[in-house]
């Protein structure tokens, strides 16, 4: 744009030197017909002073012509430089000269379309990336060259990973379990959707993921690579296989007694009923199995209750103390059937709970010590406070737990040992019992094992206010 302004500059200036010029030629042809010395003097100097007027005027009125018309198309292009930049705020200034007014105008509306339009694409990207951010499942996309071009943080977090060491770098290189990378590697190789399950082992854990893949299709159907969307769904298969474990369970354990009453009466019918010690032999069997019936069937209902959503107890003061003794009394024909010794240390303590479900935790937690301790054993329950806590420990002389099983240990229907419990008449669903009925109360329950030695349950209780 300079350099058209010279241009134009030097122009006028060509124009004003012709105009002179002529007129200097004009001045000679007139300057013979004056003979004198002076005469001739006074017309070059009127000649200056001429040419001196003219070229000042002939600056003036070019220099008004360029700001006029030039300067509004030099304010464009520069508005014009700016935008091709990316600064969409900027503008050209709006004159009134005749053929720069519309220019300047459109470009105006031009940069306020493109500031218009770039806002819009930045909220749109920003919602996109918010999404992709917080989805609840993990995504990668591959571009056409096998390259990692986007991964969201549910991806990164999943196999430990950072955004430095996975865009931009090969599929294979950014060390994903093996059936994953075979999964990205088959919906990349046949461009197809592809849906599947997998599974592999994190660490010592195994992870189950659901996991689809579709190829990335821009415009006039040209193929931008791959994009590959999982979720986990371990807490899922394992729910799924806790409820298979729960429905097998409670059938066998529902048959068993069933089977039992169902074949002596059926037996009694067919006449043992006239031999009166097989007749009470039977009865007694009869009666024994019905108990361990209902045994199951009330533990089946109080789990059940305990489970639902929203379930709560009726917490009030409560003496722990009253209450373990109040289990022990109920639960000592059984220690005394294994002739078991039970230590008392138990202080007194005001807890914030229903007595009634704490009576149930102490005695489910003392029928389990019972029917996995040896005769002439002993077991110690203590109650103290601790860290503004209600304390209360059941410790035995069992057989222990292996450190593996511990974690399984509040499972429905989960033993340690099936044939000990199930001859003891246990059913398998009382420290599921214990765990929701404490967590029901706001506290927590601990397990201290060691095979051979024996099994501490710490419970921990709101103290009452």
């Amino acid at each position: 744009m300079k350099s058209f302004r010279h241009r134009l500059l030097a122009t006028l200036l060509v124009w004003i030197g012709m105009m002179l010029a002529g007129l200097f030629i004009v001045m000679l042809q007139v300057l013979p017909i004056y003979e004198s010395a002076e005469d001739k003097t006074d017309i070059w100097m009127i000649l200056f002073l001429t040419f001196a007027v003219a070229l000042f005027f002939s600056a003036i009125v070019g220099s008004r012509i360029i700001e006029v018309n030039i300067q509004p198309i030099e304010n464009a292009t520069e508005t014009a430089m700016e935008l091709v930049k990316g600064n969409y705020r900027a503008r050209a200034s709006e004159s009134n000269a005749l053929g720069s007014v519309e220019l300047s105008r459109t470009i105006n509306v031009l940069a306020r379309n493109l500031q218009e339009i770039t806002a819009i694409r930045g909220m749109e990207q920003e919602r996109l990336k918010t999404l992709i951010e917080n989805m609840g499942s993990a995504l990668i996309m591959i571009d056409k060259q096998g390259a990692v071009s986007l991964v969201n943080k549910p991806f990164l977090d999943e196999f430990g990973l950072s955004t430095e060491n996975t865009l931009g770098k090969f599929y294979k290189e950014i060390h994903v379990p093996s059936e994953l990378e075979d999964f990205i590697e088959n919906v990349f190789m046949m461009e197809t959707h592809s849906r599947a399950q997998i599974e592999f082992l994190s660490g010592l854990k195994l992870k189950n993921l659901n996991v689809y893949g579709a190829p990335v299709i821009g415009e006039h159907e040209r193929w931008l690579g791959i994009v590959i969307v999982f979720h986990d769904i371990t807490e899922l298969k394992r729910l799924e296989q806790i409820r298979k474990d729960f429905v097998a369970n409670v059938s066998h354990e529902l048959r068993t007694p069933v089977t039992s009453i169902k074949g002596f009466s059926e037996t009694l019918l067919d006449g043992a009923y006239q031999d009166t010690e097989t007749l009470l032999s039977f009865l007694e069997i009869v009666h024994s199995e019905s108990n361990r019936l209902e045994m199951l069937i009330n533990d089946l209902l109080d789990l059940s209750n305990v489970e639902q959503s929203g379930f709560e107890v009726n917490a009030q003061p409560t003496d722990m103390k009253a209450a373990i003794n109040r289990a022990v009394e109920m639960i000592q024909p059984k220690l005394d059937e294994k002739s078991i010794q039970l230590n008392l240390e138990v202080k007194p303590v005001t807890v914030l709970g229903d007595a009634n479900r704490l009576i149930q935790v102490v005695m489910n937690l003392l029928i389990n010590a019972v029917t996995y301790s040896s005769n002439h054993t002993e077991i110690t329950i203590r109650l103290f406070v601790k860290d503004e806590q209600a304390v209360i420990q059941v410790e035995d002389q069992g057989i222990g737990i292996e450190s593996s099983e511990i974690g399984r240990l509040f499972e429905r229907f989960y033993r340690v040992d099936r044939a000990r419990s199930r001859n003891s008449g246990g059913t398998g669903l009382g420290l599921s019992i214990v765990k929701h009925l404490i967590e029901a109360h706001h506290g927590k329950v601990e397990v201290d094992s060691q095979v051979g030695v024996g099994t501490t349950f710490t419970i921990y209780l709101p103290l009452a206010s």
